[in-house]
């Protein structure tokens, strides 16, 4: 039986692990401990969410007034893609990504193929986009805690959003916690983890989750499990980031805004206190001060009064996450750039397949584990993908960046014959097999169609009965559009409501 886990390094990662863990083992005789640093800053950067962090929060017992409060969080229903296609008429091109969910309705997308005003996709099929537009919230005061009128997601402060997870772990679930420096892992000749040396003593477990950040103390360093790198694929490996207080009265988006740059993109995140903002780019295709200069430029205010983070990415993912006694979970396991809010979203996947799937017996590891390893990798090839694509179809031709985004070289098979399909028919449910395919047919048809992918209109015909249905689907979809326009809250309004009053239980 296993006795002890102890997870390695804390932050979001780790504290997500140990959420997850702890619920699993509450009241059994599994110890869930967590070692951390008192002297290693976390990286607390990754302030964007999906919705799934709603199903997680809720599902660790947190309380979501609360949680609004202490992590200075504001909604978000989705991303606004600025620029990431040639401006068209003198206009810069922009497209929403929203939260919203129709996949149910592939009739709904050929229609929208064979209309010729050519509405925004996501105008067409939904109406989110419209309260994004409007900067409303996506739930009402009186709507209970994690329900709302649309889907959503949030903004956070990572670090008190580790903090926050920290202390429902600690308090709610009998997870253990101890400052200690790490010194040294020590090995049996087996190859498992035979026990750690801290400042504070020997550590030993049965099961050891490896939350050391890039540095991968334990996979890593320590078992050699080597890293499979991504950069020939996703070029951004450098971001610059910075926080940037309200301007007098300005609105709190209720989206994030990502807006691509010369060899990269800027993301731009409202939290109810502050706005996160930061830049992504490649240092193969720009310099750190071409990428400081367009950042500065962005924002409109003097970089050298604020304080600029320089990030380095390692694009990737460990070849294993799972190897003998030790799994490797957030940057220790792998990392893909944040468009798109990858990072939280698949720490916090894979924290809830080991804690759902782990054996109460170490001798059941060597079984259980190559088929979470191959998981895993699928998952994160499937997010490769999936960021691929919002580069290489860009019709972008002003720099190296761009053009060497689209060279079918750069393209991983998976997606090229994917969007060699979707040039004659469009994406339905039956071209995502995967159980763990985070993003979905509901994601690519978001970016696909809102960047103009050119899928044939003549193969995507609907007939007269189907064209009168989707009618009456439009129809609703306008009328659901209307009232919420009607009865959706101000996104600033509602937040502080909220801070005032909390979250309706029920």
């Amino acid at each position: 039986m296993i006795k002890k886990i102890v997870i390695v390094g804390g932050g979001t990662a780790g504290w997500l692990a140990a959420n997850h863990l702890g619920k699993r083992f509450f009241g059994s005789e599994t110890e869930v401990k967590l070692i951390e640093s008192a002297n290693i800053p976390t990286i607390g950067v990754g302030e964007g969410t999906v919705p799934m962090m709603r199903q997680t929060l809720e599902y660790f017992g947190i309380d979501e007034g609360e949680f609004i409060k202490e992590c200075n969080v504001a909604f978000k229903q989705g991303i606004s893609f600025e620029n990431w296609m040639a401006p068209s008429n003198g206009n810069i091109h922009q497209y929403y990504h929203p939260f919203d969910f129709f996949s149910s309705e592939l009739g709904l997308v050929k229609a929208w193929l064979n209309q010729q005003s050519k509405t925004n996709f996501a105008d067409f099929v939904g109406f989110q986009s419209t309260l994004c537009d409007h900067n409303l919230s996506p739930k009402l005061i009186t709507q209970p805690q994690y329900d709302g009128a649309a889907s959503y997601a949030y903004h956070l402060d990572a670090g008190a959003f580790s903090e926050l997870l920290k202390n429902h772990a600690l308090s709610q679930l009998g997870v253990f916690h101890q400052y200690s420096d790490l010194e040294e892992v020590v090995m049996c000749d087996d190859g498992e983890v035979a026990h750690l040396v801290t400042d504070a003593g020997i550590e030993k477990a049965d099961l050891y989750i490896d939350c050391t950040g890039f540095k991968s103390l334990l996979l890593g360093k320590a078992m050699k499990v080597p890293f499979v790198p991504k950069g020939d694929v996703l070029f951004a490996d450098k971001a610059l980031a910075v926080q940037v207080p309200y301007g007098e009265n300005e609105q709190i988006p209720s989206y994030t805004r990502s807006t691509a740059q010369s060899a990269g993109w800027i993301w731009d995140i409202g939290l109810y206190n502050r706005k996160g903002i930061g830049h992504v780019y490649s240092s193969h295709h720009t310099t750190q001060e071409q990428a400081y200069a367009e950042l500065e430029s962005y924002i409109g205010t003097d970089l050298d009064k604020l304080n600029v983070r320089t990030i380095d990415m390692h694009v990737g993912y460990r070849s294993k996450a799972w190897s003998k006694n030790c799994v490797a979970l957030g940057l220790s396991q792998g990392f893909v750039e944040p468009l798109e809010a990858t990072g939280l979203l698949v720490f916090d996947v894979t924290a809830k397949m080991l804690a759902e799937t782990l054996p109460t017996s170490k001798v059941a590891f060597d079984v259980v584990s190559p088929h979470f390893n191959d998981t895993v990798t699928n998952m994160w090839n499937k997010v490769i993908d999936f960021i691929k694509l919002h580069y290489c179809i860009s019709d972008r031709e002003d720099s190296a960046f761009w053009l060497d985004n689209r060279n079918p070289d750069s393209i991983p098979d998976s997606l090229k014959e994917k969007l060699q399909l979707w040039l004659y028919k469009a994406p339905t449910h039956y071209d995502f097999s995967g159980k763990f395919d985070v993003f979905d047919v509901d994601n690519y048809l978001y970016v696909l169609y809102g960047m103009s992918y050119p899928t044939n209109v003549e193969s995507n015909r609907i007939s007269p009965a189907e064209t009168q249905r989707m009618s009456d689907v439009i129809s609703t979809i306008k009328y659901q559009q209307k009232q919420a326009m009607e009865l959706a809250c101000d996104n600033k309004t509602l937040l502080e409501k909220i801070r005032q009053f909390g979250v309706a239980k029920q």
